[in-house]
């Protein structure tokens, strides 16, 4: 695996890229409010994308069998895990929704990709625990990316903050992914220990310096299994219960883990207009 990250000017691209992506958050954390569709938000974020000058590399990516994605940024409401689209749910946001917000650019030949998750109104005592969970084990997973450490040493810390500290489940067959000159590359990551020897082919890779990861938490209330309908974006919670996501860009360096989305922790995440 070629690092992303091995030079000066290659820093400063991915950078660029990923404060793109913290830019659109806190535009829409300014904008977002009750009464708005995701047609609507998704529509913002088009507008906010082509004045930054960037553009979403979500749009019509298509893996796979997959069809191209339709939309310019995926928005998963409640028990949506990730991959909602702005058609997938047409009522307006509304007080009590939990919306998770993944974010996509592609600028100057660099990507940067990172989620958070907004709540509308405020917070009930059951969301705030499980949006404590994701920014937690997001923040003590990353202290774990670090030179000759290896991606296990980031599952085994956010599989037991969300699990055993909060009681919630970590979703399975989901997790981030290396990215930097392109979307999605080498390493996959997985946000939970695997449970048979090879079930995670990445697991015992070294964090080496240069890497750029997308490191994603996603998190349901009731249960870590999906449900998805065939060749259909939005994956669900299987017990349609509640679900956060969040995504931060890291830099491995010689001195430890860079967060390329820094700024990203500071948005406003309660919408209460």
């Amino acid at each position: 695996m070629q690092t992303a990250v091995q030079s000066t000017k290659d820093r400063e691209g991915a950078l660029s890229a990923a404060q793109k992506v913290v830019e659109v958050h806190h535009a829409l954390a300014d904008y977002l409010e009750h009464g708005l569709t995701l047609a609507q938000i998704d529509r913002f974020v088009k507008e906010t994308l082509d004045r930054l000058n960037c553009a979403s590399c979500f749009y019509k990516y298509r893996p796979g069998r997959m069809p191209p994605f339709p939309s310019q940024a995926c928005l998963s409401v409640n028990e949506c895990v990730v991959h909602g689209t702005a058609g997938y749910l047409t009522r307006p946001m509304e007080k009590g929704d939990v919306l998770s917000i993944d974010i996509g650019v592609k600028y100057q030949g660099w990507f940067g990709d990172a989620a958070w998750t907004y709540v509308f109104g405020e917070m009930t005592p059951e969301v705030r625990k499980l949006t404590n969970s994701g920014k937690e084990s997001l923040a003590e997973g990353i202290k774990e990316l670090r030179p000759d450490n290896t991606w296990l040493d980031w599952a085994r810390t956010v599989q037991d903050i969300v699990e055993n500290k909060y009681g919630f489940h970590m979703i399975r067959g989901l997790g981030g992914h290396g990215v930097g000159r392109a979307l999605h590359t080498a390493p996959w990551i997985s946000n939970v220990v695997p449970s048979y020897p090879g079930e995670w082919s990445d697991a015992h890779g070294r964090c080496l310096p240069g890497t750029i990861v997308a490191v994603e938490p996603m998190i349901g209330v009731g249960t870590g299994q999906i449900a998805q309908k065939p060749k259909d974006w939005p994956i669900y919670t299987a017990d349609n219960s509640l679900s956060v996501h969040y995504e931060h860009d890291v830099l491995i360096t010689d001195d430890g883990p860079e967060i390329l989305t820094a700024g990203l922790e500071q948005v406003t995440d309660v919408i209460t207009r």
